[in-house]
C-alpha cells in the first residue's frame, strides 16, 4: 500500500514497484501482486490503466476501513511545509492524525507490515540562538522551527513505538529537498528548488524567494526512490535503531543551480530567474540544516548524486519539453540532443 499513491513521489515508486518486484525485509525478491494506491485524487498515466493496481480515493479515514492487508507500507501522504505552516488544523488533521490513523489500521491487521513512513530534514530547525545548525548526522537532537516539522516528528516517535511493540515492522526515512519535480509548484516553502530549473528549461520565469548564496540539501527524485525502497528491502537486525534515518543530500545553493541550470542546458536559461525575497520562505527554508552526514544510509550502500548538474540532466532526461526540429528551437546542448533522440 502507498498512502499519497497519486503524487508525485508515490507515483514513481509504484512504478518502481510494479517493474522491479520488491525484496521484502530481505526476503527473496517477488512480483508485486497487487498495490493500493491511496490518494485523494486517483492515478493518472500508466498507473491508471495498470491491472495489478487498485486505486482509493478519497478521505484517508474513510478509505482505510475498505483496505485488504498489505505485506508492506509506504506513508508518502502529508501536507507539504508551507500549507501545513498556512493552515495549522489542516497540516494536524493530515500530517498528525493521518499518521496515526495509517498506524492504527496496521496495528488492527496483526500481521506486523513493514511500514516505511517518510519524514522531512524539516525535523531539524535553528539552534537555542536563532542560528541554523551545523553538520547533522544520525545521532543529531531534532529541534523543529515550523509546525510541519514538530508534525513530521511527532510522526517519528509514532512509528517508532508501534515498531518497538511489535504492531509494524517500522522503517522512518527523512527525505531531503526532492529537486527536480515536474508539473506545477506545489505549497511546499522549498517548491522553488524545483521550479527554478523546472520553468527555465521550458522556457518561463521562476522565482526565487531566498538569497542566492542560501545553502540547501538536495535529493534528485530517483535516489530519493532508492532511500524508500531500501529503507523496505533492508533486514530487521539490519536496519537497526526504530530511529529516523537521514537519507543521502547534495549540499548547493539557489545560485549554484542556476549556474549548472546554464551548463547543462548551454545557453543562458538562468536569466528566466527573478530573485525576489520573501522573508515567510526564507525563514522556513533558511531554518533547515544543509550540510548532513548520512553514515547509516551510507552502510546500506545509498549515496547523494555526484553534482547538481546530474540533478538537473534527471530532470531534462526525463521532463523537459522537447524542442519542435521544424522551428529550430533548443539550445543543442548533449541533453537537449538526448531528449530529441528519445
Amino acid at each position: 500500500m502507498i498512502t499519497g499513491g497519486a503524487g508525485f513521489l508515490g507515483s514513481l515508486l509504484a512504478t518502481r514497484l510494479l517493474a522491479e518486484g520488491l525484496a521484502l525485509g530481505g526476503e527473496e525478491r517477488r512480483e508485486v501482486e497487487e498495490l493500493l494506491l491511496v490518494d485523494l485524487a486517483a492515478p493518472r498515466g500508466p498507473l491508471a490503466d495498470e491491472t495489478r493496481v487498485r486505486s482509493f480515493t478519497g478521505d484517508m479515514a474513510e478509505n482505510l476501513h475498505r483496505l485488504p492487508d498489505a505485506d508492506a507500507i509506504f506513508h508518502l501522504a502529508g501536507v507539504v511545509s508551507g500549507a501545513a505552516e498556512a493552515d495549522f488544523d489542516l497540516g494536524m488533521r493530515t500530517n498528525l492524525d493521518g499518521t496515526r490513523q495509517v498506524l492504527e489500521w496496521a496495528r488492527a491487521r496483526g500481521n506486523a507490515p513493514v511500514l516505511v513512513f517518510t519524514s522531512s530534514l524539516a525535523v531539524f530547525g535553528t539552534d537555542a540562538d536563532g542560528a541554523p545548525l551545523g553538520e547533522i548526522h544520525d545521532r543529531s537532537l531534532p529541534t523543529p522551527a515550523s509546525s510541519y516539522g514538530i508534525q513530521k516528528f511527532i510522526g517519528e516517535q509514532l512509528v517508532a513505538d508501534y515498531g518497538r511493540r511489535g504492531f509494524v515492522r517500522a522503517r522512518t526515512v527523512r527525505l531531503m529537498t526532492v529537486s527536480v519535480r515536474p508539473g506545477v509548484p506545489n505549497g511546499a516553502a522549498s517548491s522553488f528548488l524545483s521550479s527554478i530549473i523546472r520553468e527555465p528549461v521550458s522556457g518561463q520565469t521562476a522565482l526565487c524567494p531566498v538569497p542566492s548564496d542560501t545553502p540547501v540539501a538536495l535529493s534528485s527524485p530517483q535516489r530519493t526512490i532508492d532511500g524508500i525502497v531500501r529503507a523496505a528491502e533492508t533486514p530487521d537486525a539490519k536496519w537497526g535503531s526504530r530511529t529516523a534515518m537521514n537519507l543521502p543530500s547534495l549540499t548547493t545553493t539557489p545560485r549554484a543551480m542556476a549556474e549548472a541550470l546554464d551548463r547543462v542546458t548551454g545557453h543562458d536559461a538562468s536569466r528566466l530567474i527573478e530573485w525576489s525575497h520573501d522573508p515567510q520562505i526564507e525563514a522556513i527554508v533558511g531554518s533547515w540544516p544543509s550540510l548532513f552526514r548520512a553514515e547509516r544510509a551510507a552502510g546500506l550502500g545509498l549515496h547523494p548524486v555526484d553534482s547538481i548538474e546530474d540533478i538537473v540532466r534527471e530532470f531534462v532526461r526525463d521532463h523537459a519539453p522537447v524542442p519542435d526540429s521544424d522551428t529550430g528551437s533548443g539550445s543543442g546542448s548533449a541533453d537537449q540532443e538526448a531528449a530529441r533522440a528519445r
